[in-house]
């Protein structure tokens, strides 16, 4: 489907209607983190490297060479089977908690909220915002942010963040913070070009819902980055 460069964005709060489709935007996000960090991430953790090329060193001393030859596949699979269980085991978990109840979670409280962005009708995004602390002047939280596939790179991204930044405003909140543990390039530059600053990273993050088995803990590792915009 092709969208044209210029979109006519608009963000509004969630509506009961919309949880259809606000429900698939964010499955799929979540179910293209099983490649990206599967596969892209492999390149970012050099300890993980280090492991599977010991590993086959001592296959090659072992003059195995079918088993060499067979290596590489096992390892992508494990990455791929630990990365899709881990995922799941977040997508139950938000499932059971704010994402399974949109509107008594995040639509009456005063400290958070949850907006979709609309082309033509459509809901084509969807971000949320969660106060960290109940007193004033405390930070928001930016999450569940995940955009439809077919209409990225026309803006739709930067128009849910800065609602949320407009939200912290409004509401006298002193910053905007906010986790991810995306390898993909375009979700960092668009947190920058938002205003965020990257202050931190976090190797081996324990993603929520996670079993932290030995196996996971060797073929799941993830960075997860910690972004904030002061207000």
């Amino acid at each position: 489907m092709k969208t044209p460069s210029r979109l006519n964005i608009t963000v509004r709060e969630f509506q009961v209607l919309d949880n259809p489709t606000v429900q698939h935007i964010f499955y799929e996000g979540l179910m293209e983190m099983i490649h990206d960090t599967a596969f892209r991430g492999l390149r970012h953790h050099p300890e993980s490297l280090l492991l599977y090329a010991a590993v086959t060193g001592l296959f090659i001393v072992t003059k195995c060479w079918w088993v060499i030859v067979f290596l590489p596949a096992v390892v992508v699979c494990l990455r791929y089977f630990y990365s899709r269980r881990v995922i799941h085991g977040f997508l139950r978990r938000a499932m059971s908690t704010d994402m399974g109840d949109i509107e008594g979670f995040y639509m009456k409280s005063p400290g958070s909220c949850l907006w979709v962005a609309v082309v033509e009708g459509k809901v084509v995004g969807i971000v949320a915002a969660v106060s960290q602390q109940e007193k004033m002047g405390g930070a928001v939280v930016l999450q569940r942010m995940a955009v439809d596939q077919r209409y990225r790179r026309n803006g739709v991204g930067s128009a849910l963040g800065q609602k949320v930044v407009e939200f912290a405003a409004t509401h006298g909140y002193s910053s905007v913070v906010l986790g991810t543990t995306a390898y993909t390039p375009a979700v960092h530059q668009l947190y920058k070009r938002l205003g965020f600053q990257c202050v931190g990273i976090t190797n081996g993050y324990a993603t929520p819902g996670s079993k932290q088995s030995f196996l996971e803990r060797i073929f799941y590792r993830v960075h997860h980055h910690h972004y904030i915009l002061k207000v």
